[in-house]
């Protein structure tokens, strides 16, 4: 039987990949990673792609998004999935905070022990 590990959030520790934005990785395992991140009024990320499907919800705030053929915006309480390989990007047209789930584990987010 596998163990159970709780994160807990004042332990997940914040990093700024950019300016505007902090990012939390919170749980994770080889298969998933949950991720929260704060965007500053403003911030917009480079247009990208990743090979990771890509759970999307806005806790708060209100994003501007494109992707793959689609331009919208979403609010506290939206949600919208964006599958692995299609180019993407989000701008935040007030400070909002959002929760990300990628499948799978994206190494270039942060290490968990024992997936190495």
């Amino acid at each position: 039987m596998s163990e159970i590990e709780v994160l807990h959030r004042e332990d997940a520790r914040p990093t700024e990949p950019e300016s505007g934005l902090k990012r939390q990785v919170l749980a994770a395992n080889k298969n998933l990673m949950l991720v929260r991140h704060l965007m500053q009024k403003g911030w917009q990320g480079a247009l990208h792609s990743h090979p990771h499907d890509q759970w999307v919800y806005v806790i708060s705030g209100h994003l501007r998004f494109l992707g793959g053929s689609s331009a919208f915006e979403a609010k506290a309480g939206d949600s919208f999935v964006v599958p692995g390989g299609t180019e993407h990007q989000a701008s935040a047209i007030e400070d909002s905070e959002v929760l990300y789930v990628f499948n799978p584990y994206r190494e270039d987010y942060a290490p968990v022990r024992g997936l190495e």
